[in-house]
């Protein structure tokens, strides 16, 4: 076994015993290098960022877990693969969704009937959703739109619900932001209004 082969492996010993000194070395000597990879894949640094994080929770959360006698970047990059799989497969999820707002008012039956009459407001709110994030998109889709709980958007998007929480919060802050940029505040006061009463937050 070479040297630096038995120093990971004392850190990886470290790491199952709640040490957080090695869980940040592991993230120094790892990170960068994976975040490049996860870029490569999604092709968006935003998502490749979040995926990262999120790959490291999960390694802290499996710490127990770990074989100590394989490859620890080999089990790294096992589970980034896996991570843009979902990811993936959650963007054709959120595709299927959008295209089907695009014929049913339904899904917005918090917002008044006289609100979603006007076709120019729903297209203003479909553009400030289609600017978000792949994660926050998501994110709004499950909860705002399909109405799941954030556990259950969660599970789907293999998260916490605390970290879908925090994607709500960016996700409606972005869209009035976009709404308010993009449109006089006299034409859009009904939007915010709209968007305020649609995204309150679970």
């Amino acid at each position: 076994m070479t040297s630096n082969r038995r120093d990971e492996k004392l850190v990886l010993r470290a790491l199952q015993l709640g040490d957080h000194g090695a869980f940040e070395k592991l993230y120094q000597d790892y990170g960068k290098k994976l975040y490049w990879k996860l870029l490569q894949m999604v092709r968006d640094p935003n998502e490749a960022e979040e995926i990262l994080q999120e790959l490291f929770i999960r390694i802290w959360n499996r710490r127990e877990q770990i074989d100590l006698e394989n490859s620890f970047q080999a089990y790294l990059y096992s589970i980034a693969k896996s991570m843009v799989a979902d990811h993936y497969r959650r963007l054709a999820r959120v595709y299927k969704a959008e295209k089907e707002l695009q014929y049913t008012h339904s899904e917005f039956s918090l917002v008044t009937e006289e609100n979603l009459a006007s076709k120019e407001t729903e297209q203003l709110l479909q553009h400030a959703i289609s600017r978000l994030s792949d994660q926050r998109r998501i994110a709004f889709v499950l909860c705002k739109i399909e109405g799941k709980s954030h556990k259950e958007a969660g599970e789907i998007m293999g998260i916490s619900a605390n970290t879908v929480h925090n994607h709500l919060v960016k996700a409606c802050k972005a869209i009035r932001e976009t709404l308010l940029l993009d449109h006089s505040l006299t034409g859009t006061a009904v939007l915010v209004f709209m968007v305020s009463t649609l995204v309150t937050l679970n």
